[in-house]
């Protein structure tokens, strides 16, 4: 599906979610549906124009400068050359977990993040593979709609709660309509994930892999980067952090839920090594085992 229409889909999935929301809680009133589709309308625009500014504050990401770290931004400027788009922003994320994401809603607004743990853990060739990858995510703009989508569906699974709460406290705890809300509450937290899914699939991932080994032409160095960050994942997974913007990331750094595996966006890092090593078969290069 291209961009644009993958971007459409995204909104009209959120809009019909939100709207749906307010229904229940009004208790099947229209007048309250035509309230919720209103607001559904002005929390997508805002997602458009905003919502890289939350997830980066969200994480607490820190604009650097190429005087903060000249090894990250030469890499980034060599792969941006590369990759033929503008040289994006360059943040840090102070997380214990290495990792990588990018934002912004086209090529001339992205960011291209990275935890400090990351530097440390990668080589200059994984560190390229690895910003290679975001880089073709902000090529095929899947940036927009993974950062609208992991803000709005982290805003509606908080607004239900908060909805859910209110009910339970309030006078609206003896309606039937405190029912629907329960039930809704249960499911908000596998809907977001399962709305991630559908706004930016596996297939993407493998395709921003693709992308990013032949940017590089070192696909063994990505699969080795892949290899390192699923490793430290598993010994030790972010805490905190809101799940629905796991996608992100280039490796889901939460772990142990089987409610997350089970809407999880990222394939299993062996079959994204397997391919890897595809590619690197055929331009004579090294293996690399998970």
């Amino acid at each position: 599906m291209k961009p644009v229409l993958r971007t459409a889909a995204l909104f009209g999935l959120l809009f019909g979610l939100f709207a749906l929301i307010g229904y229940a809680i009004g208790g099947g009133s229209i007048g309250t549906l035509v309230i919720f589709l209103f607001l559904a309308g002005i929390m997508n625009l805002f997602s458009y124009f905003y919502s890289d500014k939350i997830v980066l504050a969200s994480y607490k990401a820190r604009i650097i400068k190429e005087s903060d770290n000249p090894r990250l931004f030469r890499i980034v400027a060599k792969v941006a050359s590369d990759s033929n788009i503008p040289m994006p922003k360059v943040a840090i994320v102070p997380m214990n977990v290495p990792n990588a994401f990018a934002t912004g809603r086209n090529k001339k607004r992205a960011v291209v993040c990275v935890t400090k743990p990351l530097l440390d853990y990668l080589d200059d060739d994984e560190l390229e593979g690895v910003i290679a990858h975001e880089m073709a995510h902000i090529r095929d703009r899947d940036t927009l709609v993974m950062t609208i989508a992991a803000t709005v569906a982290g805003a509606i699974a908080i607004f239900v709660r908060m909805a859910y709460w209110s009910m339970l406290f309030g006078r609206g705890r003896r309606d039937s309509g405190s029912a629907i809300i329960v039930i809704l509450a249960a499911i908000t937290a596998p809907i977001a994930a399962a709305m991630i899914q559908m706004a930016i699939s596996r297939t993407r991932e493998f395709k921003a892999d693709r992308e990013g080994a032949l940017t590089t032409g070192k696909p063994w160095a990505l699969a080795s980067a892949l290899k390192k960050l699923e490793l430290a994942g598993k010994r030790a997974p972010m805490k905190n952090g809101n799940p629905a913007s796991a996608s992100l990331f280039i490796v889901n750094p939460f772990k142990g839920s089987a409610l997350i595996k089970l809407f999880s966006t990222h394939p299993p890092t062996e079959e994204r090594i397997k391919k890897l090593n595809e590619l690197s078969e055929n331009v004579g290069g090294p293996m690399v085992y998970l």
